[in-house]
């Protein structure tokens, strides 16, 4: 019987119990077979990589960036969800704030999220910085360190970045772009009392870390059936719908680029990895 390839992921919602059954159940069909192990944090999840404990990490972009600093470069990214080659975070104010722009943050209460969360918090503060703003000594932050561990993933930082806006606690806050549209959709957000003032540029997020000792043939095989999961078919839409994709993608160099930002804002914090 062919060895199943272990594949790690974090449990930062209950629905990653389902998410992961089906994968295992789609691998089952399409090959090779998987199992899957659950860890609390991503530093566990990392250090069972570099251990060879498990095969593959279903990996945050900080989590990219500890693998990546700490084999010296020998992993490779698999995969990656569509929606995580061209990740943004978004700066919003009160509406009467004054802030139509990043200059206005100079002397504004500045909510961030999970330290480290690269959404709402690491490349915000890389982006101030890069505009000539040092946002330890020229804004008021208010951080949100909940979840710690999970890179953001919970979302709960960002929501309370929001909830400090609301109150009138912040002037200003960063999250992820897609949190604030799903927000504004659930009408959670009035949007004549916080408006969007800036969108990063586009970043990487999520992918399937692999060492480069992992077989590179059975990595391919692993990857070209991820890439064959479908939307159109129905059996797996949910579980594409959980994990929130639409497909599975191959990710090339061109496309690697992406988390170059998130290693420059990491060197330049003296983020320990």
């Amino acid at each position: 019987m062919e060895k199943p390839i272990l594949v790690g992921a974090v449990a930062y919602d209950p629905r990653v119990v389902p998410i992961w059954e089906g994968m295992r159940d789609y691998f089952r069909e399409a090959g090779p077979p998987i199992d899957y192990v659950l860890f609390s944090n991503y530093g566990r999840q990392v250090q069972a990589l570099l251990d060879r404990t498990i095969d593959i990490a279903w990996n945050t972009n900080l989590a990219w960036v500890r693998v990546h600093v700490r084999t010296n470069g020998a992993c490779r990214a698999l995969a990656m969800r569509d929606v995580d080659a061209r990740f943004t975070t978004v700066i919003v104010a009160r509406s009467d704030s004054g802030i139509a722009r990043l200059s206005d943050l100079r002397g504004k209460r500045l909510a961030l999220g999970s330290a480290d969360s690269g959404q709402a918090a690491i490349l915000p503060i890389y982006y101030l910085q890069q505009v000539g703003i040092d946002p330890a000594r020229e804004c008021t932050l208010l951080r949100f360190d909940l979840d710690v561990g999970k890179h953001g993933d919970t979302g709960t930082s960002e929501l309370e970045v929001l909830r400090a806006l609301r109150e009138g606690r912040a002037d200003a806050g960063a999250l992820a772009e897609s949190t604030w549209d799903r927000q504004l959709a659930a009408g959670k957000v009035d949007p004549a009392q916080i408006r969007l003032i800036w969108t990063s540029p586009g970043y990487c997020h999520c992918n399937f870390t692999a060492l480069t000792d992992f077989p590179e043939e059975r990595g391919r095989q692993w990857t070209d059936s991820l890439l064959a999961m479908r939307y159109d078919q129905p059996r797996w839409r949910q579980l594409m719908d959980l994990e929130g994709l639409k497909r599975w993608i191959r990710p090339d160099a061109a496309t690697l680029e992406g988390y170059r930002v998130l290693f420059e804002a990491v060197e330049k914090q003296k983020l320990a990895l």
